[in-house]
C-alpha cells in the first residue's frame, strides 16, 4: 500500500502577515510571505510546516486544513468517493509546487490531497 504521510497543514487566518509574526515569535517558525497568493508558508523546524491560509467563508476562522502526501490525487479522491467521501477541489495546479485536491470525509471533515512536482511521474 502507497504510503500517505501528513505533509502539510493549515490555518485559517484574518491577518497573514500578524499571524506570521506571532507564530514566528511564539514557536520560533520561519515564515515564508506568498503576499501574490495571499498566503504565507512556514517551517516548523522539525515535522510538519504548513501555510497561513486566509479567513473565507468555507474556511472560516479555526479551520485546520490538514493535507495527506499521495502519488495519485486522482485515483484517491475517486476511492475516497467510493468509500462515501465527497470531491470538493478536483486535481488542480499549485504553480512551481505541485497539484493539490480537497474531499469531504463521510462525517463532512475537509482533507486536502498533495503531491509535489518532485514526486510527480
Amino acid at each position: 500500500m502507497p504510503k500517505h504521510p501528513i505533509v502539510h497543514i493549515e490555518f485559517s487566518t484574518k491577518d497573514r502577515e500578524e499571524s506570521g509574526k506571532f507564530y514566528s515569535e511564539l514557536f520560533g517558525w520561519k515564515i515564508q510571505q506568498m503576499p501574490e497568493m495571499d498566503y504565507a508558508m512556514f517551517e516548523s523546524g522539525e515535522g510538519v510546516g504548513g501555510g497561513l491560509n486566509p479567513v473565507t467563508e468555507g474556511f472560516p476562522a479555526g479551520t485546520v486544513m490538514v493535507y495527506i502526501g499521495t502519488d495519485d490525487i486522482e485515483a484517491t479522491l475517486a476511492k475516497a468517493e467510493a468509500l462515501g467521501g465527497k470531491t470538493a477541489v478536483p486535481k488542480s495546479e499549485i504553480p512551481n509546487m505541485g497539484w493539490f485536491g480537497m474531499f469531504t470525509d463521510p462525517t463532512g471533515n475537509m482533507i486536502g490531497l498533495f503531491t509535489s512536482l518532485e514526486d510527480e511521474d
